[in-house]
């Protein structure tokens, strides 16, 4: 059975327009000026390096938004201007193979309607650059791109999940609504006034995978200002009255933006949405820092860690003795927004493989699937051995991109280090060096040893400070935090009951373990670890109310912290 996206209005163009296009329009000089003259002057935040922006403006079975022209000049001129980015137009499918889109920083679709390449090597190429790290702007129409059109009917639905939404429910093209600014001091949204703006644009109503338990919502509808009243007959109505205009969200590393306000014209010449899509494009290209918890994950506990750079997320060895899919389960169910990955950890029930490298990219594509339903990101991945080889590093480290992580747990030999360093540069991966015991971690347990290993190399090599082996070798977690100073790129966390080598785990603040002064010492030495990763490796079956009692401390401690 086929499956039709509600579409609305934008099925009142004749059904035999099938053509694959991009629109010609020409601006006149009137227009033109008007753009040049709303653009921003300055970017929001220097560019790291030279950004490249493709924009992407075929439809297909449609003749396209008029504001597409307007929108590709707005943004090559603003590109120019601010010295942000530099553009590159592109209406040909072909730009999507993995040895073209590897110049680009971040793609933006340009209002795009209908199923624009249905090769699967180009939609694993647009999937694996956005979920390893690219970024990805959509505006209006996009919403039903990878669409069979006329209709809309489904044709790619990991294209919606990525993007946060499907469908194209409106009322008329000028309508007036009064915006919501929904998180006021975000980056993208802080020029704004507070209290929200009249605006006349379509404004697309999303169901179906939009939730707020997977996008950070910027902009929306506001239900107090605004005729919303029960229109159950209208497609378009939500019982919630939850109508989402823009968001913001990280699909794997990915940087994911979506604004549905781009219809007419007349937006890109409107100085505030210029400034909002600069902002925009910043995020997507990798420039602006700017948070991505999903909206209805927020709390003040995770807003406060927001200010940090705190990132709270469950190591999988917390859970290894169930499944990686049941882990993700738990980790939802305990409200928190980030997890780390396991390779000796079984799929699912349904993939009775383990996590590794050995996946296919059908249940690679679970995996996310998975993950994205339950709100999660996955920042690191422990793998015991990275080789000295490179053919078989590369291979783990493509591994890496493909499954969105930042940090890679191990404990290579030290002379695959060369081909570890060289592969963190291109891949843009960090490899952390884990410790056990003495005995186990003869190079790594201690913290001068990785300090020594790591000296005069990238800063993408560091330590995985395991705390509860560090207390279990008679090294005070505190004293190997100073040693290692930004060395340190990630932690595991832990609390004993004695400092000795039978130490359990307790919960954190209640044992042996100095919690407190650690993490406050960790702020203090200005580190923003990729994760201050959970693992609670004692009474594997029935410790969820211990990690709650885990999780508590640190959420009140991150809002003493920030007062």
């Amino acid at each position: 059975m086929q499956h039709s996206i509600a579409a609305g209005a934008l099925l009142a163009y004749p059904r035999h327009v099938l053509s694959k296009t991009a629109p010609v329009v020409h601006l006149d000089d009137e227009h033109r000026q008007q753009i040049e003259t709303a653009l921003p002057v300055k970017p929001f935040v220097a560019p790291r390096q030279p950004r490249k922006l493709l924009i992407f403006d075929l439809n297909v079975g449609y003749p396209g938004h008029r504001s597409i022209p307007t929108a590709n000049l707005a943004f090559k001129l603003m590109g120019k201007k601010t010295g942000a980015f530099d553009t590159v137009i592109s209406s040909d499918p072909d730009i999507f193979q993995p040895q073209n889109l590897k110049q680009f920083d971040a793609v933006f679709f340009n209002n795009n309607v209908g199923n624009l390449f249905t090769a699967p090597p180009l939609r694993q190429s647009l999937l694996e650059f956005v979920y390893g790290g690219g970024g990805l702007l959509g505006v209006h129409g996009t919403s039903v791109a990878f669409t069979r059109w006329p209709g809309a009917h489904e044709d790619w639905p990991e294209f919606g999940t990525m993007l946060g939404a499907r469908g194209a429910c409106h009322h008329e093209n000028t309508e007036r609504v009064f915006i919501k600014i929904d998180d006021p001091e975000h980056p993208l949204t802080k020029h704004f006034t507070v209290n929200g703006f009249d605006y006349r644009d379509e404004f697309f109503r999303f169901h179906a995978p939009y939730s707020r338990n997977r996008v950070r919502v910027l902009l929306s509808i506001d239900k107090e200002k605004n005729d919303l009243q029960d229109k159950s007959k209208d497609h378009c109505f939500r019982q919630d009255r939850d109508y989402a205009l823009a968001w913001v969200r990280n699909y794997g590393r990915g940087r994911v933006f979506y604004s549905t306000i781009a219809h007419n014209p007349y937006v890109f010449w409107d100085p505030r949405m210029l400034q909002f899509y600069l902002a925009a494009t910043q995020f997507a290209l990798g420039d602006l820092q700017a948070p991505t918890i999903p909206s209805a994950k927020l709390s003040p506990a995770l807003r406060a860690q927001e200010a940090l750079g705190f990132r709270l997320g469950i190591e999988a060895y917390t859970f290894h003795k169930y499944t990686l899919f049941e882990a993700i389960d738990r980790t939802a169910q305990l409200g928190l927004a980030y997890m780390g990955g396991l390779s000796f950890q079984k799929v699912s029930k349904e993939i009775p493989v383990n996590f590794d490298p050995n996946l296919t990219d059908q249940q690679l594509k679970h995996i996310r699937l998975k993950l994205d339903s339950a709100g999660l990101r996955l920042l690191t991945y422990y793998i015991h051995r990275l080789p000295p080889e490179e053919a078989p590093c590369r291979k783990i480290f493509d591994f890496g991109r493909k499954i969105g992580i930042e940090t890679f747990l191990s404990e290579p030999l030290p002379e695959a280090l060369d081909t570890i360093e060289k592969l963190c540069a291109e891949y843009e991966i960090n490899v952390a060096l884990h410790n056990h015991d003495q005995k186990t971690s003869p190079q790594y347990w201690h913290p001068e040893n990785i300090v020594k290993l790591c000296r005069g190399r990238s800063p993408r090599l560091g330590a995985c400070g395991d705390l509860g082996y560090w207390m279990r070798s008679g090294i005070d977690p505190i004293q190997a935090l100073r040693i290692l100073k930004d060395r340190l790129i990630t932690v595991q966390m832990h609390d004993l009951n004695e400092l000795a080598p039978n130490g359990h785990d307790v919960p954190w603040g209640t044992g042996v373990g100095k919690t407190r002064q650690f993490i406050e010492e960790v702020q203090k030495l200005g580190i923003q670890p990729t994760m201050f990763g959970l693992e609670y490796s004692y009474n594997w079956y029935q410790s969820m109310p211990q990690i709650a009692q885990c999780i508590d401390f640190f959420n009140n401690l991150s809002l003493q912290l920030t007062r």
